[in-house]
C-alpha cells in the first residue's frame, strides 16, 4: 500500500516566488509542490499537499492525519516560533514528522532560532531552500521502513 504524507505549509508562504526571494528563493509554492509529487512518486509516497495562513486550521489537518496520513512534513512559517497549539497537535498525533524550512533560521534574527515544532519532529532540514522539501521526502520514507 502506498504511504501518504501530508505536507503543511504555514503563513505568508503562498506568497513564495515574490516575497524575499533573496531569502526564500524563486519557487513558487506551486513549483515546490510539482517537486515534491514527482519526487514522492518515485519513491512511491503520495503526498497531500496544503497551505494556510490561518493557525487553527493548521491544527485541524493535523489532527486529521491521525486517521489519513502515515506522516508529516511541515514548513510552519512564522508559527514555528509561536505555536504551541501546532506542536501539541503535532505530539497527539504520533505520526513521524519533519520539520523544513527555506533559509537557515539559526543564521536570521534570534527570535527565528527557537522552535516549537522542534519538540515534535524526528528531525529538521534548514536552508536548503526547496531542496529541504524533497530532503524531507527521503527522511519520512526512511522513518517509515
Amino acid at each position: 500500500m502506498t504511504k501518504s504524507i501530508l505536507v503543511i505549509n504555514g503563513p505568508n508562504l503562498n506568497l513564495l516566488g515574490t516575497r524575499e526571494p533573496e531569502i526564500y528563493g524563486a519557487d513558487t509554492l506551486g513549483d515546490i509542490k510539482d517537486k515534491m509529487t514527482a519526487k514522492a512518486a518515485s519513491v512511491e509516497m503520495d503526498i497531500d499537499f496544503r497551505q494556510s495562513n490561518t493557525e487553527g486550521e493548521i491544527v485541524g489537518w493535523i489532527q486529521e492525519a491521525r486517521e489519513h496520513h502515515d506522516a508529516i512534513i511541515i514548513n510552519a512559517g512564522a508559527l514555528t516560533h509561536t505555536s504551541v497549539a501546532i506542536m501539541d497537535a503535532l505530539l497527539a498525533v504520533d505520526k513521524p514528522c519533519v520539520e523544513v524550512h527555506l533559509s537557515n533560521i539559526f543564521k536570521r534574527e534570534k527570535f527565528r532560532h527557537h522552535s516549537y515544532i522542534s519538540a515534535a519532529a524526528v528531525g529538521l532540514i534548514t536552508g536548503f531552500g526547496a531542496t529541504g522539501y524533497l530532503m524531507a521526502v527521503d527522511a519520512v520514507k526512511n522513518e517509515l521502513k
